[in-house]
């Protein structure tokens, strides 16, 4: 189990916060929603902490069943402890449908800022992550129109205005970035050099990733979306969210989440109505596409497992 939840603890969080613990029992693994490393500036109403731990009980899975692990997983099981966001419980034999590709790919996945190629990416690879998304439970929009398009850009130049805004924004986002001597947050490595390089990214400081790109960025744009806007909605989403990385990276695509627009609620809902049509409670844009030249970003750092994981009491 230390070993499956090392590597399930690859997933993407929000700033590389990783904000989860575990909690071991005998035949049981427990996830709790670390609030001590909870960003609230940015992440205001808790979601971006949600969908982190989704993804990394969506990778946990994938870990277990590869190790041939079975698992059945029950979600926010208890009304009394709001951070408790699900029971795994454990049993012997095969696990059916262990996918040894998805569980590869998460130790590969990275999350790459950097302009991405001018090649198309295939319509047949975008209807494999939407049924990815879909097996998870979530919705996964393509953004095919350049109306739809403008719409999504239009709503991630806003969300950056009103965060300019925010008391602690810019002092959090620099506490959480260039962090090259710690265990979370993104180092300098992980981070363009030109941070106005890619009109959809977060402006992050700048950092020392090159960008090889040539041509015109080719990049799809992609909006995860649920039927609800609760936090087990937003806990299932974020396991598609992993979902869909790790099909993507096992389709050789480059990923990166864009959860900026959905950090402020005037963006979230014009989303949710302009682009969505009110059908879907947007959760999470993605963006994909061909990596550039060059070799890809480092491994972003993550905690040892002696600081996220704990034995239940007895």
């Amino acid at each position: 189990m230390r070993r499956a939840i090392e590597l399930a603890s690859r997933a993407p969080s929000v700033h590389n916060s990783q904000p989860w613990r575990w909690y071991l029992g005998e035949r049981s693994v427990h996830l709790y929603a670390d609030l001590r490393r909870w960003l609230p500036a940015t992440d205001h109403d808790g979601r971006d902490l949600m969908l982190s731990c989704g993804a990394v009980l969506h990778h946990l899975r994938i870990a277990l069943a590869a190790s041939g692990v079975g698992a059945t997983v029950r979600r926010m099981p208890n009304p009394d402890e709001p951070d408790h966001l699900a029971a795994v419980e454990l049993r012997s034999g095969r696990a059916p449908g262990a996918d040894l590709g998805l569980a590869s790919a998460i130790s590969t996945r990275r999350t790459d800022r950097r302009s991405y190629h001018d090649w198309p990416v295939p319509e047949a690879f975008l209807a494999e992550l939407t049924s990815a998304a879909a097996a998870q439970g979530a919705t996964l929009r393509v953004i095919g129109d350049t109306r739809a398009h403008n719409q999504v850009m239009h709503a991630i130049r806003e969300a950056a205005k009103a965060q300019s805004e925010i008391s602690g924004y810019d002092t959090e986002l620099a506490l959480w970035t260039g962090r090259d001597a710690s265990p979370d947050g993104i180092p300098t490595a992980n981070l363009p050099a030109n941070p106005g390089g890619v009109a959809a990214g977060r402006r992050f400081r700048p950092g020392e990733l090159a960008d090889h790109s040539a041509g015109t960025d080719r990049a799809r744009l992609l909006v995860l979306g649920a039927t609800s806007d609760d936090p087990l909605s937003q806990l299932r989403a974020g396991e598609a969210l992993s979902a869909v990385l790790l099909s993507a990276t096992e389709s050789g695509l480059a990923t990166c989440p864009l959860s900026q627009p959905l950090e402020i609620g005037t963006t979230r809902r014009y989303l949710r109505d302009a682009v969505l049509g009110g059908t879907l409670s947007p959760q999470l844009i993605i963006r994909v596409g061909w990596a550039p030249s060059g070799p890809p970003p480092p491994a972003t750092p993550r905690r040892a497992p002696a600081d996220t994981i704990e034995d239940l009491p007895r």
